[in-house]
């Protein structure tokens, strides 16, 4: 921690009003935290940012101090834009290609560049909405059931 005219600073330690007795409002629903996510809210309170960059997480949300910097979407907002992105271009693709039989180099022209346009915009919302769900699931309170327990097993590699 950084300390500040030679003393250190006392942690703090991120709780949940739950767990601090608080009596704050209920936790919000999964939809809402997805929500939230998406318009690149903080999950917990909905007035944070969750991104300082552009897939960025914050550290902490700087309005309830939710530990967000914690959780790792990793592979799964990829996944899902292109999921979106092939259902959302690939009937279009077909359709054009069944009409007008337009020659390759003219669909690659096109279609190339508008994947890669649409799967830029989407995945930074949907990194969000993966770190809105995770946070519903457990995965980034401290307080959470779902902690899960240290893998004891020795890996192959040692």
């Amino acid at each position: 921690m950084a300390e500040q005219d030679g003393a250190p600073r006392a942690a703090v330690t991120w709780r949940s009003g739950a767990a601090t007795g608080a009596g704050q409002a209920e936790r919000p629903s999964t939809l809402t935290m997805i929500r939230r996510g998406l318009r690149n809210r903080c999950p917990v309170c909905g007035q944070g940012r969750v991104f300082k960059g552009f897939l960025t997480l914050v550290p902490e949300c700087e309005v309830c101090h939710a530990p967000l910097g914690t959780l790792r979407a990793d592979d799964a907002p990829p996944y899902i834009v292109i999921f979106l992105a092939g259902h959302l271009l690939l009937p279009p693709i077909f359709w054009i290609e069944r009409a007008y039989e337009p020659p390759m180099w003219l669909h690659m022209a096109v279609w190339l560049p508008l994947f890669a346009v649409i799967c830029t915009l989407l995945l930074r919302p949907v990194k969000g909405g993966v770190v809105g769900w995770m946070w519903h699931l457990g995965f980034g309170d401290k307080d959470s059931p779902h902690q899960w327990p240290a893998d004891s097993t020795p890996s192959r590699d040692e």
